[in-house]
C-alpha cells in the first residue's frame, strides 16, 4: 500500500467513524452537571485567611498545589484527600508549629465541603431528561466512592442514568472499558464534561467523541491544551446545547 492509499484510507476510516451512530453519552459530574470548583475555591480562601500569618495568598496556594499534585496517587480525587492536602500543607508552611485550633479549623473546612448542597447547573435536569429518551446515559466520574454517591442521591438526577461509574483516573483505556462494558463501539460513544484533560482528551484517544463544555473555574491539576480540530471532537457553551448538537450531527 503506498503512502498515499494509506492516508486515503485513514481518512475515509474516520470519516466513517465520525458519521457513527451515537448510542451512549458519558457525562461527567463535578462542574458538569452540579457546581464543584466552586465550593473547592471558597474553601482555598478560608485556609488562606487561616495561615495569612504564616504566608501570602500566592505561597500557599502554590505550595498546596504541590501537594495536592504529589498526594493524588494516595489519596486520590477528592474533599477527602483535599483535606489533608490543607493540613499537609498547613504543617510543612508553619514547620510543623500548627496551632491545635487551626487542625481543628481545616477539618471543619472538610466537613463543611462534605455537607455542601448539592446545586445542579442551569438546564441540566431538563437536558438529562431529554436525551435519556434516545440514548443510554452513564455517569462517569472520577473521585472519592462515598462521597460521589452522597453527591448523585442529593443531586437527584440519578434516574436518568442507566450506568453509574466511579473511577480512580480518567484515562483512555478507562472510556474504551467502560463503554465497551455497557455495549458501546468505538465512535459510538460521547464523553461530556468541563475537563479537556480528563474528559475530553481521553475519551478522543479511545476512538470515541469528546464534547467539552467549559466552567468558569479550573483546578490547576486539570489544565490541559484543546485537542487538534477533529470531527470526534466539539466545544458547547452549556449543556443545554448538547441535544441540539446531537440532532445536528444525525441531519
Amino acid at each position: 500500500m503506498t503512502k498515499k492509499t494509506a492516508k486515503t484510507t485513514a481518512k475515509a476510516t474516520a470519516m466513517t467513524k465520525s458519521s457513527a451512530t451515537i448510542t451512549t453519552i458519558g457525562l461527567d459530574a463535578d462542574d458538569t452537571l452540579w457546581h464543584n470548583e466552586t465550593v473547592f475555591h471558597f474553601t482555598e480562601g478560608r485556609f488562606k485567611d487561616l495561615l495569612a500569618p504564616y504566608a501570602a495568598p500566592e505561597a500557599l496556594t502554590e505550595h498546596l498545589i504541590a501537594v495536592e499534585r504529589r498526594n493524588l496517587r494516595r489519596y486520590g480525587y477528592g474533599i477527602k484527600g483535599f483535606t489533608l492536602s490543607m493540613l499537609e500543607t498547613a504543617l510543612e508552611i508553619t514547620d510543623h508549629r500548627l496551632p491545635a485550633s487551626a487542625v481543628a479549623s481545616i477539618l471543619e473546612f472538610g466537613r463543611d465541603m462534605l455537607d455542601h448542597p448539592v446545586e445542579p447547573l442551569d438546564g441540566v435536569a431538563e437536558t438529562l431528561a431529554a436525551l435519556a429518551a434516545d440514548y443510554r446515559l452513564v455517569l462517569i466520574t472520577k473521585g472519592d466512592l462515598m462521597d460521589q454517591e452522597q453527591k448523585l442521591a442529593r443531586s437527584g438526577l440519578g434516574d436518568h442514568f442507566s450506568g453509574v461509574e466511579i473511577v480512580s483516573e480518567k484515562t483512555a483505556e478507562t472510556y474504551r472499558r467502560v463503554f465497551a462494558r455497557h455495549g458501546t463501539a468505538a465512535g459510538e460513544g460521547a464523553m461530556v464534561g468541563n475537563s479537556l484533560r480528563s474528559d475530553v482528551i481521553p475519551a478522543l484517544e479511545a476512538g470515541h467523541f469528546g464534547i467539552h463544555i467549559p466552567y468558569p473555574l479550573v483546578w490547576a491539576l486539570e489544565h490541559a491544551e484543546p485537542p487538534a480540530a477533529s470531527p470526534f471532537f466539539a466545544k458547547l457553551d452549556a449543556i443545554a446545547e448538547l441535544p441540539g448538537w446531537l440532532t445536528g450531527r444525525r441531519g
